[in-house]
């Protein structure tokens, strides 16, 4: 087969698993708290720290990997302009990442420790900086997945 395809296709498949990974584990884990249950937010963050884990991690080591392979096969540079606005916004989604994991195992642990009943306050502040930190995360994965899809007609 095309080294091409091959790379072309992990490529948009680690995304696809990136990007689908953090909106589903989000969304599970605001309904969690949205309901207020110690224990049923301790058992979705346990899901959440999980996925991180099994599926984030993996897709976003496989994303510069298989973006640099791209870059590599068709023959761009690697300081055109639009790759290097590419790895910006993925250090920024990573810079956001890294703390809500953090945060996560600390959400996790906190409801875990709780008592059955309401989510403990220090878990609902923690929970805010979470959400205030997923969002530059998620707009700077949907800035790539623009300049993936554009690349540098965007720059003409």
């Amino acid at each position: 087969m095309d080294p091409y395809l091959i790379a072309r296709w992990l490529h948009i498949l680690s995304a696809t698993v990136l990007f689908g990974t953090g909106i589903g584990t989000a969304f599970q884990m605001v309904w969690a708290m949205r309901g207020g249950r110690a224990e049923v937010a301790a058992g979705v963050g346990a899901g959440v720290v999980m996925a991180d884990w099994l599926f984030t991690l993996p897709a976003g080591l496989a994303q510069p990997a298989t973006g640099l392979w791209l870059a590599h096969l068709t023959g761009w540079s690697l300081t055109e302009p639009w790759l290097i606005l590419t790895y910006a916004l993925y250090l920024i989604a990573l810079a956001a990442w890294l703390p809500v994991v953090w945060l996560q195992y600390r959400i996790r642990d906190l409801c875990r420790a709780a008592p059955p009943g309401p989510v403990p306050p220090e878990a609902r502040r923690l929970y805010r900086l979470w959400i205030l930190l997923g969002w530059p995360g998620f707009g700077a994965l949907v800035a790539v997945f623009w300049l993936m899809v554009s690349r540098p007609v965007a720059f003409l």
